[in-house]
């Protein structure tokens, strides 16, 4: 792969997961399917997510929302386990990024585990454009984004955005070109958090 040009100690993937637990994961999804269901749909999210990290060979950080799990999917031998700090995503996804970059790396991607058209692929191009651009982005077709990677620590492109809104992905170019800071666009995906999402995605639910 040619991600793996880059020296591994110097580059890592952040992934962001939910604990599936049943009512709290996939809420809006939840209101119309229901709670079983949603939970389901996450859960198959996850090993989605999963299968796509397992095939990267680089350093890769699996961060919780509420517990740390050690008996779970994400093997310890493989997924560096960490709980996600903060009172919303942006601050959560700024303390990951803060603690990787103090870490000594160089190259950071986050993703979520929301989408299930992502192939490790989009993240290898992810890295291989942090060779010549400051930032990179992958929008998501409700506005807001699946990844996001840099190679310095920019706070503030986590401070003061509504999340969870379609306004998220035109906010953070906006920044991005407001501070001079090159980038490079993925394409664009679905992330799968309404029930019209989910029927988009043909993702077997079985």
């Amino acid at each position: 792969m040619d991600v793996q040009k880059n020296n591994s100690s110097d580059i890592v993937l952040i992934v962001f997961t939910k604990n599936p637990e049943k009512g709290k994961v996939k809420t809006r999804l939840a209101n119309t399917v229901g709670n079983k269901k949603a939970l389901k749909v996450y859960q198959k999210l996850l090993r989605i997510t999963k299968s796509v990290t397992d095939k990267l060979d680089v350093p890769r950080q699996i961060w919780y929302s509420r517990f740390i799990d050690d008996d779970d999917i994400w093997s310890d031998n493989n997924y560096e386990k960490h709980l996600q700090k903060g009172d919303n995503l942006g601050l959560r996804m700024q303390h990951a990024f803060k603690k990787a970059f103090a870490e000594g790396y160089q190259k950071v991607v986050i993703i979520g585990s929301d989408c299930s058209a992502l192939r490790s692929e989009l993240i290898e191009q992810g890295f291989r454009a942090l060779d010549n651009h400051q930032t990179v982005i992958g929008p998501a077709r409700d506005g807001g984004y699946y990844l996001l990677g840099m190679t310095n620590f920019y706070p503030s492109l986590f401070e003061d955005k509504p999340w969870s809104t379609s306004s998220v992905f035109e906010e953070t170019i906006r920044q991005f070109e407001q501070m001079n800071l090159s980038y490079k666009q993925l394409p664009v995906l679905n992330d799968i958090d309404t029930e019209a999402d989910l029927k988009a995605s043909n993702l077997p639910t079985d």
